[in-house]
């Protein structure tokens, strides 16, 4: 009598399981899982370029002011050592002595300065390190964003076909997902702004 029960229980029991498995009980939460797994990541790239983006740019702003600063005292201080002559007369008079050598002392240490941090002028390759992370940046964004459209394309082609469009409906309730799309002005590259004008 029990060997009877145990085969009808099994051949009710394994027509059901098979039924389940068929019906894409697993597939579907797990496609579903994924997708969200993938739009977590776009958020996460575009969380980087929220975070990155306006400190690099703060970088290379401080770092052009500094040069610009340094260079500007040069300029200044070899403007300035060239008003101030002497003339053979005036070789005789401390004052003009003294403010001759002033100046000239002035563009000296303007110089001085110049070669101490002439190591550390790097605007031009801090421009170009920017340049490198935003095209990075972007290139990931772009990479997160095709990851997630392919797993919303896997979860959508899932709940759609046979046989798991059964689970979808019956067990799960699923909907199909929306892939990532541009906005209309997606066209138009942003703009980065130093703050200078250019």
């Amino acid at each position: 009598m029990n060997s009877t029960r145990t085969r009808i229980l099994t051949a009710i029991v394994m027509p059901v399981l098979l039924f389940l498995t068929a019906c894409g009980v697993n597939s579907i939460p797990t496609a579903e899982e994924n997708a969200k797994a993938k739009w977590a990541d776009v958020q996460s790239q575009y969380q980087r370029r929220a975070d990155l983006v306006p400190n690099l740019v703060s970088t290379v702003r401080a770092a052009a002011a500094q040069e610009r600063n340094v260079l500007r005292e040069v300029t200044e201080a070899r403007a300035s050592a060239t008003r101030i002559t002497v003339t053979p007369e005036q070789l005789t008079d401390p004052n003009a002595m003294r403010a001759f050598s002033e100046a000239q002392g002035r563009l000296t240490l303007s110089l001085q300065r110049l070669q101490e941090a002439y190591p550390e002028l790097h605007t031009n390759q801090n421009y170009v390190t920017l340049m490198s992370q935003l095209e990075g940046t972007e290139n990931r964004i772009t990479v997160a964003r095709r990851d997630y459209n392919q797993a919303v394309q896997d979860y959508n082609t899932t709940i759609r076909t046979f046989p798991a469009v059964i689970g979808a409906r019956v067990i799960y309730g699923s909907q199909p997902m929306q892939p990532f799309q541009a906005e209309e002005n997606a066209q138009h590259a942003p703009t980065v702004d130093f703050g200078n004008g250019q």
